[in-house]
């Protein structure tokens, strides 16, 4: 089994050729955090539970209801809202979407437990499927963002992405990539019990990242008590 996430902005930064100024990713300046906004007419929601095959623990995604805007008529007004209360895509061993949290309720249980009380935005939560059926242990992987890096006062997609674990029951939440690093993919090697990740460095700290910075190599056994990041050279 193989479970690889591709930045494609990060991807279609390193190949082109093209020297268009991006939107920064990273901001280095002290002071220039602005305040968060507050969307007075944000309304959270839960989706529907999802119980990922040979795990004990339903899961509820949490996140805002997203409004559309159409241009179509209707009764005489020029444009309508289209509501969606649909907070995540499923299948079957991954949750994708844009969401806030994730709770996590034993199946024989009526308590509800969130992952974490940290803000965050979480993109990707994959189900280590085939670790669990050959270790019996159960893993989550996470792709997320938990810092406002570009200090803009929101925390979503345009942030710097990281790698977290944690158990099927949301316990031992751990984050594996560093700070300031973007994380570009994930694999597993079965074989070893090992995740590997790749990281890209901001060298030159302007605040974006491309093909003159530093590519990190890191891997992590995932059967180990403790979750230890290491580093490797392969080039």
């Amino acid at each position: 089994m193989k479970r690889i996430l591709f930045t494609f902005s990060l991807v279609a930064t390193l190949v082109s050729c093209k020297k268009e100024a991006e939107t920064p990713k990273v901001i280095y300046e002290e002071g220039k955090t602005k305040a968060e906004a507050i969307d007075t007419s944000s309304i959270k929601v839960a989706d529907l539970p999802i119980l990922m095959e040979g795990t004990q623990y339903l899961i509820h995604p949490v996140g805002d209801v997203r409004v559309y805007d159409t241009n179509s008529k209707v009764y005489g007004s020029s444009k309508t809202n289209q509501v969606s209360y649909a907070i995540s895509n499923y299948n079957r061993f991954e949750i994708t979407g844009y969401f806030d949290n994730l709770n996590f309720q034993h199946i024989d249980s009526t308590n509800i437990k969130p992952l974490t009380d940290k803000k965050i935005q979480i993109q990707t939560a994959t189900f280590l499927d085939g670790i669990t059926n050959k270790a019996k242990k159960q893993i989550i992987v996470y792709t997320l963002v938990d810092n406002d890096t570009n200090k803009d006062g929101k925390i979503d997609q345009n942030d710097i992405r990281s790698l977290y674990l944690s158990l099927s029951s949301g316990e031992n939440f751990t984050k594996l990539s560093e700070n300031l690093l973007e994380l570009i993919d994930w694999n597993i090697i079965e074989a070893q019990n090992r995740l590997y990740f790749r990281c890209i460095e901001d060298i030159n700290k302007n605040g974006a990242f491309d093909k003159n910075d530093k590519v990190h190599y890191h891997y992590v056994n995932l059967l180990a008590d403790e979750w230890k990041v290491e580093m490797y050279t392969p080039n």
